[in-house]
């Protein structure tokens, strides 16, 4: 049985097919058609809603409420959860969102508009919740996986600057009603209702199995000892955690997946331990769970991980599933080889590990076993004279697809490279590192005398192929050119990675500044 609650309301479904999109749900079943369909891969933002999750941080008293992609989000996915949708918005008065919207005149054919403003509304709730400066960077990361196709942005940019520093009170004379079922969707006490909370902590601890009438299974398992189980006996079920790529079968190559194990209500897989002697991260930990605790120790994450899909992929997509897909252009993967990371691997034969960059033998083949699934990933702490340099180059610079990704770990004695890993991502049919550059360099100065022969050295390296996104020539070049822009800025004392969206023309917006 998949439980949850829609705008507030309780819903149960016994039977449901595995491939059902939570977008599709919405649409042809709950009849709630306010959220729009536009790409159907989790690009354009138009079906965006807002899902509320018990947040581990504050013992499960309260709801955190993400932005998401219903189009390419498992209606599987929704067990335990609070899924708001532009129509459960409609209320008197109006939502702070809602109400600037029209009157700084963002919206024009309107297609779009339930997507802004479900990402607006879902800033703003939480920057709320958690007393957050809402600045223009936090403002424009939250829009980044929106499109407009007719309105222009700077109405909707100012609709967002005005909203968010709104309070969102209930109207005059109004009182919470008590029934879940009848939840008053105009106040705060709408989102964080204990009632409703009390029943999606205890829906939590129950595992799911549902299938379709034609025979399709839905399974999501709670504990490590239920996966391996699943696991061994249906081996070819395909796992999905965040289901940003693996939902890409079902809706661009319409193809029907009979069974769907979910991992992403299992603890450990959740789990972000940080050591002295390095990092841990579980396998369905979210790249926005996951951002402190690598930007903290490795700053060049900060600006990976901000252009890695929109924030809507951030909220959902897994460190785990981007190492799983086993894709040659996927970004965590060189990061985390330059890094000397280790993969963590769990079936009912035991655990393992081995080196990240053994994972990978060849065009989405990996060493994974029938029976086995990623638990984590261990990421050795880096010592004062190690440092590490993340370069993503894309045609566009938010939610777009890398054409070639350089994640560089250097070791230096002084002026003299000790030691140093250079991975590419886009290069080859696996994320790989460039033996013979990384061979070029080691013990000798870093410098560009030294960087022009490690430049020279990558034909040895790499063939990389002609695509739509690069071609091969552009490819090796730019390779080239992001060792020594690597150069260029470990040279710099100054030098500091930088969060892009950030917006001088405008002062940081404080949440409370006009209440």
């Amino acid at each position: 049985m998949i439980e949850f609650y829609l705008n507030g309301r309780h819903r149960q479904l016994a039977s449901v097919d595995p491939n059902l999109t939570v977008l599709e749900w919405l649409r042809t079943e709950a009849r709630l058609t306010g959220t729009k369909e536009g790409c159907a891969s989790g690009d354009c933002g138009a079906c965006t809603v807002a899902i509320g999750t018990l947040d581990s941080s504050t013992d499960s008293e309260r709801l955190r409420y993400d932005s998401v992609n219903s189009c390419i989000a498992l209606v599987g996915s929704l067990h335990g959860k609070h899924l708001i949708t532009v129509d459960g918005l409609q209320s008197e008065p109006a939502h702070p969102v809602q109400k600037e919207m029209v009157e700084c005149h963002g919206a024009q054919c309107g297609f779009c508009t339930p997507g802004i403003i479900m990402s607006l509304f879902a800033l703003h709730t939480e920057s709320r919740a958690r007393g957050k400066t809402v600045d223009d960077a936090a403002l424009m990361e939250s829009l980044g996986g929106n499109l407009c196709r007719c309105t222009g942005y700077r109405p909707i940019v100012e609709a967002g600057r005005k909203a968010a520093v709104q309070e969102w009170q209930p109207a005059e004379g109004t009182e919470q009603k008590s029934t879940p079922a009848e939840i008053d969707l105009r106040g705060p006490a709408w989102l964080q209702n204990p009632a409703m909370i009390a029943q999606l902590k205890q829906v939590q601890n129950n595992p799911v199995t549902v299938a379709a009438e034609n025979g399709r299974r839905y399974d999501a398992p709670i504990t490590l000892a239920q996966l391996r189980q699943l696991r061994a006996e249906f081996p070819q079920a395909r796992l999905v955690a965040g289901g940003t790529d693996l939902s890409l079968e079902i809706t661009q190559f319409l193809r029907d997946l009979d069974h769907v194990i979910s991992v992403n209500n299992i603890p450990e897989l959740q789990e972000i331990r940080e050591q002295q002697d390095g990092l841990y991260l579980g396998a369905a930990a979210s790249y926005r769970a996951a951002e402190h605790a690598l930007a903290s120790r490795w700053p060049h994450f900060h600006t990976m991980l901000e252009r890695l899909g929109s924030k809507q992929i951030r909220n959902r997509g897994t460190v785990g599933g981007n190492i799983g897909n086993a894709s040659p252009i996927g970004d965590m993967p060189p990061a985390l080889i330059a890094l000397g990371a280790e993969l963590e691997l769990d079936g009912v034969d035991g655990v393992r590990r081995l080196p990240l960059q053994e994972f990978f033998h060849d065009y989405k083949k990996t060493d994974l076993r029938p029976n086995e699934f990623i638990r984590g990933v261990w990421i050795p702490a880096s010592l004062s004279d190690e440092q590490l340099l993340i370069y993503k180059i894309s045609k566009r610079l938010d939610d777009d697809i890398s054409a070639v990704l350089g994640a560089f770990w250097l070791k230096l004695d002084g002026a003299i490279v000790e030691d140093c890993r250079l991975a590419f991502g886009g290069m080859a049919a696996i994320p790989k590192r460039a033996a013979n550059a990384e061979a070029a360099l080691r013990g000798q100065p870093w410098n560009l005398s030294s960087v022009a022969r490690a430049v020279g050295a990558l034909a040895e390296d790499f063939s990389p192929m002609s695509d739509v996104r690069a071609s091969a020539e552009y490819r090796q070049q730019v390779a080239g050119n992001l060792i020594r822009r690597a150069l260029l800025d470990s040279a710099r004392s100054d030098f500091k990675p930088v969060k892009h969206h950030t917006d001088n023309n405008h002062k940081p917006l404080m949440v409370n500044e006009y209440a």
